[in-house]
């Protein structure tokens, strides 16, 4: 790899036995929710405009990301392009609601979050309230693809949470109404987003469905724990991988600092000598550290695509560069 490496970000891939088709580089929608500093619309508006004009046309959304305002922002700016020319995908498993008391409701993980108490619900009602909510937000009657979001001991915690939730996809129908969807053509392609690979033979083990699944965090230069088995597995059942989290939160992106995140926390020091290790490879031979983490994981035949965050035009045109 070097700076003039010949990646297409516009080369397309399909999605597992789908056929849904997406680029090398798609916009990850999470940092539109105002993760950690809230921005103006002007400027989220502005940075999807960016990603758009400049030819990405494969949009990442959730629910989650800022309590509903991700979905807001992008479905703005979307709906007013013609629906052919884009690919959208968003997330179904939490369900938004007004609080019990609005007055007193507070809510720590977003900076610029919307006032909106979350539930978990991966049911067959769940997922149809989540994804008329979703639809609504957007502004948009259809979207191409559905990932159900964040199966996984990160947000479950421990085994009987997580049976819960696989048991609703299962038993309480949440599979089968995505499996429904896909067949009734509402949408093209059934992905899951999960923070850890361990829960991909989980999911492959009750569900043979997946068209992708979307990793955050578990397969960047930092962190190959997907190599394992988890890609076995995939290649196996035919499936295809999008990464999120590309630069592993923050720091992969550089310059690294002590104030570096990694998985969303102040990077150990373990982690700033690695990472500080891998940059200064990267400075021989002339090749930004954020080119050399948005590239590595499409070497790997399985990833069809990255999709990193952006809340600012140029943080878009960086991306494109490398």
């Amino acid at each position: 790899m070097n700076s003039r490496s010949q990646i297409d970000p516009f080369s397309l891939t399909t999605l597992g036995d789908s056929n849904m088709k997406v680029p090398a580089l798609g916009f990850g929608g999470g940092t539109l929710g105002d993760p950690n500093e809230i921005i103006s619309e002007q400027q989220a508006y502005g940075t999807i405009d960016t990603a758009y004009e400049k030819g990405i046309r494969f949009f990442d959304t959730a629910p989650w990301y800022g309590l509903t305002k991700s979905e807001h922002r992008i479905g703005q700016y979307l709906r007013q392009k013609p629906r052919d020319s884009f690919s959208l995908n968003t997330k179904v498993g939490r369900v938004f609601s007004r609080p019990d008391n609005p007055e007193t409701f507070h809510q720590e993980r977003w900076a610029g979050g919307l006032p909106f108490q979350l539930r978990f619900d991966y049911s067959r009602s769940g997922f149809q309230r989540s994804y008329e909510d979703s639809l609504q937000r957007l502004g948009l009657n259809t979207v191409d693809s559905l990932t159900v979001h964040d199966l996984d001991y990160k947000f479950h915690h421990d085994d009987e949470s997580v049976n819960h939730c696989l048991d609703q996809l299962s038993r309480d129908g949440g599979i089968d109404w995505l499996i429904e969807r896909k067949a009734r053509g509402e949408i093209k392609a059934i992905g899951a987003g999960v923070n850890q690979t361990l829960m991909i033979p989980k999911l492959l083990e009750r569900f043979e469905d997946w068209d992708f699944f979307l990793l955050a965090m578990p397969y960047t230069l930092l962190d190959q724990t997907a190599l394992d088995d988890a890609f076995e597995l995939c290649q196996k059942h035919r499936i295809s991988i999008i990464i999120g989290a590309v630069f592993a939160s923050g720091i992969l992106a550089g310059p690294i600092n002590s104030d570096s995140t990694y998985a969303y926390q102040p990077a150990e020091q373990s982690i700033l000598e690695k990472a500080r290790a891998i940059e200064t490879i990267c400075l021989k031979h002339e090749v930004p550290l954020g080119a050399a983490a948005l590239q590595f994981p499409l070497g790997h035949p399985l990833v069809a695509s990255v999709i990193p965050g952006s809340n600012q035009p140029d943080i878009v045109e960086i991306n494109l560069e490398w």
